[in-house]
């Protein structure tokens, strides 16, 4: 397999062809206690996850970001996205695992959290954050006890849970409204291009999906992170190659047909021209550097 983050249905467990559920829920003790605390980094290709930590603490790797978890919070991981944690050994909390074509429509036009992954504390004190708390709690009662009506409910709970989440979530963020704007469309544009970047879709394509003009959309990147949609698409590309050249064995031409390349030397023209050298010399020097450290 030509990946160097491992995707699971359920933590260590391989992925079958047909899931078995459409929703799961399990404390975070019973599976993190038989990893020494820890969940290393891994993705669900067709589950979205809410984890909610009620005591302890821990931190979540979020793709390339270290957020720490503080107690009654919630984090949210749409499908797609690498995520791991580490917990406190008085960690309390469970973690729910929903597959995507049981969240409804409409949930992604309501903001981000099924975007991009994010923890949002829940304020006890605050009605909306005890709802939040005490839906996700008898969720969790649901699946544990077969009663009559339980898929409805259960159904109905986690789209109340969204909706507010996503309510809450959007209070705490305390950036003036055009940059808090500006970073919900980066978002926004990371999770269209995780989705697509192996389809190779021009700027224009995302352009339109954000319902924004290419160069309002270029403008918009530049400003928050100094480079151009374009090289956004370019470094997700890089990523994923460099990955799978340094933690494989497979030829670059695999590597190349694998991240959307009809010509493998088009493949190698365009990592010359990110990286300063083909991808078969940067393997071996990386390889080497890794061996020797």
């Amino acid at each position: 397999m030509i990946q160097s983050v491992p995707t699971y249905m359920l933590y260590g467990e391989n992925s079958r062809k047909e899931p078995d559920f459409w929703v799961h829920c399990e404390t975070i003790e019973s599976r993190s206690s038989r990893h020494a605390w820890e969940i290393r980094l891994h993705r669900h290709d067709s589950f979205f996850q809410i984890l909610h930590l009620e005591s302890g603490s821990g931190d979540a790797v979020l793709d390339d970001r270290i957020v720490p978890i503080p107690p009654s919070s919630v984090v949210s991981v749409p499908a797609g996205f690498n995520h791991g944690f580490r917990f406190s050994r008085d960690v309390k909390g469970f973690v729910l695992t929903i597959l995507n074509t049981h969240l409804g429509h409409g949930h992604v036009e309501r903001g981000g959290l099924l975007l991009v992954p994010q923890v949002t504390r829940l304020d006890i004190g605050q009605a909306d954050g005890a709802y939040v708390a005490q839906t996700l709690t008898r969720l969790e009662d649901e699946f544990n006890n077969r009663r009559p009506g339980r898929g409805n409910l259960m159904a109905a709970y986690i789209s109340s849970t969204l909706q507010l989440l996503t309510r809450i979530s959007s209070s705490q963020d305390a950036s003036p409204p055009f940059a808090a704007d500006k970073r919900r469309r980066i978002d926004a544009l990371r999770a269209l291009i995780q989705e697509h970047f192996r389809a190779h879709k021009p700027v224009a394509f995302y352009a339109e999906a954000l319902d924004v003009s290419l160069t309002h959309l270029n403008r918009i990147v530049h400003s928050a992170l100094g480079c151009t949609a374009h090289d956004l698409i370019a470094e997700k590309l890089m990523e994923q190659a460099k990955a799978q050249l340094l933690f494989s064995t497979a030829p670059v031409s695999e590597i190349a047909a694998h991240l959307g390349f009809a010509d493998p030397a088009y493949f190698s023209r365009f990592f010359v021209s990110r990286a300063g050298e083909p991808p078969r010399v940067w393997r071996l020097r990386e390889q080497a550097r890794l061996e020797n450290s």
